[in-house]
């Protein structure tokens, strides 16, 4: 379990500190544009940010047993943890179909905003495709190894109630 602690810790501070950026990009966005659709991508964002806070919680909580867990920590992480999970799979979708199909891609955003994409070459097409696909995997890996530990952490619990 100490393995699992590990892995979960760095991906959890991976991805605290990159959606924390992306996040707060996006409300700088929404400020400077007057855009409530800049508002509305944030407040979804927020969700893998949340879900990670409650992941350090309960990684203190596990690492220190003196430390009690919240009551709304677990409910935060199960939630939360969902919505973060299927933000996760849409990135995953996302880079596969990128990645299968770039000049497709690059066709549909070229339709989209032609004077921004018109000399954009397929390798960062490729490129923005493997970041999705990661940044997917970090998502969906964080999830579940936070959804171990929490279980984890009941056993634990219930066992020295016991």
């Amino acid at each position: 379990m100490k393995n699992t602690l590990k892995i979960s810790s760095i991906l959890t501070w991976f991805n605290l500190i990159v959606w924390g950026l992306f996040v707060i990009i996006l409300l700088l966005f929404a400020l400077s544009f007057h855009s409530i659709a800049f508002l509305v991508i944030a407040f979804f964002l927020s969700a893998i940010v949340l879900h990670n806070y409650a992941a350090l919680q309960l990684q203190k909580s596990i690492r220190n047993p003196a430390i009690k867990l919240s009551n709304h920590t677990p409910t935060g992480i199960r939630f939360v943890g969902f919505i973060a999970l299927f933000l996760g799979v849409c990135y995953l979708a996302n880079g596969f179909q990128v990645l299968k199909d770039p000049l497709g891609y690059l066709k549909l955003v070229q339709t989209q905003a032609p004077e921004l994409f018109k000399t954009l070459p397929v390798a960062n097409i490729r490129e923005g495709g493997a970041i999705a696909l990661g940044l997917g995997i970090c998502i969906c890996a964080n999830v579940f190894l936070n959804f171990r530990l929490l279980r984890w952490y009941y056993l634990v619990k219930q066992s020295d109630i016991s």
